[in-house]
């Protein structure tokens, strides 16, 4: 009987075929970033911690999430960027204001994609408005966006104006002091805006995130227009990573 089930066992896996190279799923955005999950991560700098973000899925079929950046001792904070998933891309669609129970949209006027160093751009088709923040299966090839629009607050109408240029770069080696050694995509972006001052830069930092993990594995910020002039650069480390 039993050389009679190993033969009929192997008979059906002889039958079967077999698994190619083109079957295994291409890593995507989700698989580092766990943006319909509920993650949360604690980053620290210079010894102490320095920020915490948690992702908050919105709806059950994975399409809605809203993640929170703040400080652990005020938390949690009184904003949330909102993203969409359509089709291949991680949208955003703006930022809620739970302070004042209202919704800050923000719209696209132009977006472009272009290659590694900025180059060859191409101008994306419109969804809605929203804009283009990541592809969502994750190319083998470094590429960069750009998107130029408005955020309308919701809570005395007023609009600021935006520039938002990305370049996001493919899987590669990582590893921070806490966590160790990772795999990690890597975005570097550049914010501008004219929210109190003339437009004009913001921010610009590179963000390392890590597979599994999840957001500011490492962060190394270059300029942040509210910094000190001695503090504009900036350092953290992913300390603690968990679900909720």
């Amino acid at each position: 009987m039993i050389r009679r089930l190993a033969a009929v066992t192997l008979a059906i896996a002889l039958a079967l075929p077999l698994p190619t190279a083109g079957a295994v799923a291409a890593p995507n955005y989700g698989d580092y970033a766990l943006v319909f999950e509920r993650a949360a991560g604690q980053l620290w700098a210079e010894g102490v911690v320095a920020s915490q973000w948690a992702w908050k899925p919105l709806n059950a079929d994975k399409t809605e999430s809203e993640i929170a950046w703040g400080h652990p001792k005020e938390w949690p904070p009184g904003y949330g960027e909102h993203f969409v998933k359509d089709g291949d891309w991680l949208l955003v669609n703006g930022y809620f204001d739970h302070t004042n129970s209202n919704f800050n949209t923000q719209r696209v006027t132009a977006e472009s994609m272009g290659d590694a160093n900025c180059a060859n751009m191409r101008p994306l088709p419109s969804s809605g408005g929203r804009q283009h923040y990541v592809r969502w299966t994750i190319p083998a090839t470094a590429y960069c966006l750009s998107a130029t629009g408005t955020i309308k607050v919701g809570a005395n109408g007023a609009v600021v104006n935006f520039r938002h240029e990305q370049i996001w770069y493919p899987p590669a080696p990582c590893a921070n002091s806490f966590l160790g050694d990772q795999l990690c995509i890597r975005q570097h972006e550049r914010w501008y805006d004219d929210k109190g001052v003339p437009f004009s830069l913001s921010l610009e930092r590179d963000q390392h995130i890590a597979l599994g993990v999840g957001m500011g594995f490492r962060i190394h910020q270059t300029y942040d227009r509210g910094w000190p002039a001695d503090r504009k650069q900036w350092q953290a480390e992913l300390r603690y990573a968990w679900r909720w």
